[in-house]
């Protein structure tokens, strides 16, 4: 994710040169565009750099980056994309949709895969390697692989959210509850850049990835491994229905924004305030997407 976030970082950059017409030769202090943008100076740095390759800002004598005194003929904002769908991306989506759509067996062999899906033994097994990892396919002892359950309508959907809408406001008021500022940071800092462009690129699994990585970094604060426990199983059944419905990048942006709202809620000590907030912005999203 930190090489992701500076290139959507340098997308912001550049287009900020752009539309606010800074003269050449001025400036770009490190500690400004990491306020500017809500992240550490790190990756800042970083974007920077990628700038200076593309010669649209140069090192200055006196350290660090300006404008450059002449941008590139035809030099436009690159767009990045934060993990844009790939040939592997394809492959494991396609298994995705057909597994919700009862085309795939509960059991499979990796040469039925192969064959369905035209890719080589190495693609495949990178492929099986993340769905491992995300908990809906175990390999079976001896011979082929095994599907685990996932939900596959749209009514145990609701009721997924319904259950959220449960445990995951309830989380925050928990008498144990003890704040993780570095990892609500991170996050913040990941939410930051999905709501400043990233999220018009990013594929599916990015923000499902970056979504449920928040909400269980909060789960987590509650002390209360119940809650953490039932949160992560719950998103592990919920990954593929979440990958079958279209984005709606509004929406996303959206939810995005209401996730930094939440986060500064959380880091302002207002639990009752962030819980209550939880509950509208639970609401809501089950609203959009029931709707799909």
């Amino acid at each position: 994710m930190a090489r992701a976030l500076a290139d959507v970082l340098a997308t912001n950059i550049h287009q900020h040169i752009t539309r606010t017409g800074i003269a050449p030769g001025t400036r770009l202090p490190e500690r400004s565009l990491a306020e500017q943008f809500n992240v550490s100076r790190s990756p800042v740095r970083e974007a920077l750099k990628r700038l200076a390759a593309q010669a649209v800002v140069a090192a200055h004598p006196d350290g660090g980056y300006a404008v450059a005194d002449e941008a590139p003929p035809g030099a436009e904002p690159e767009v990045f994309e934060v993990e844009s769908v790939d040939a592997g991306e394809e492959t494991y989506l396609a298994i995705a949709e057909d597994r919700l759509a009862g085309k795939l067996e509960d059991r499979v062999t990796e040469n039925e895969l192969m064959r369905r899906y035209a890719v080589t033994r190495a693609q495949l097994n990178a492929v099986l390697r993340r769905m491992v990892q995300e908990g809906w396919i175990e390999r079976r002892p001896g011979h082929g692989w095994q599907f685990q359950s996932v939900l596959t309508s749209s009514e145990t959907y609701r009721q997924g959210y319904r259950y959220r809408l449960l445990i995951e406001a309830a989380g925050i008021l928990e008498p144990t509850f003890q704040l993780d500022r570095e990892g609500l940071l991170r996050c913040r800092a990941e939410q930051e850049v999905l709501a400043n462009g990233g999220v018009r690129t990013a594929s599916p699994a990015a923000l499902f990835d970056a979504n449920s990585r928040l909400h269980e970094t909060i789960a987590a604060c509650s002390g209360n491994v119940f809650i953490l426990d039932g949160l992560r199983r719950l998103d592990r059944l919920r990954r593929l229905m979440e990958y079958r419905k279209a984005v709606d990048r509004d929406q996303a942006e959206r939810r995005c924004r209401e996730h930094l709202t939440l986060i500064d809620l959380l880091l302002a000590g207002q639990r009752d305030a962030a819980a209550d907030f939880m509950k509208l912005h639970l609401r809501s999203a089950v609203r959009e997407k029931a709707s799909d």
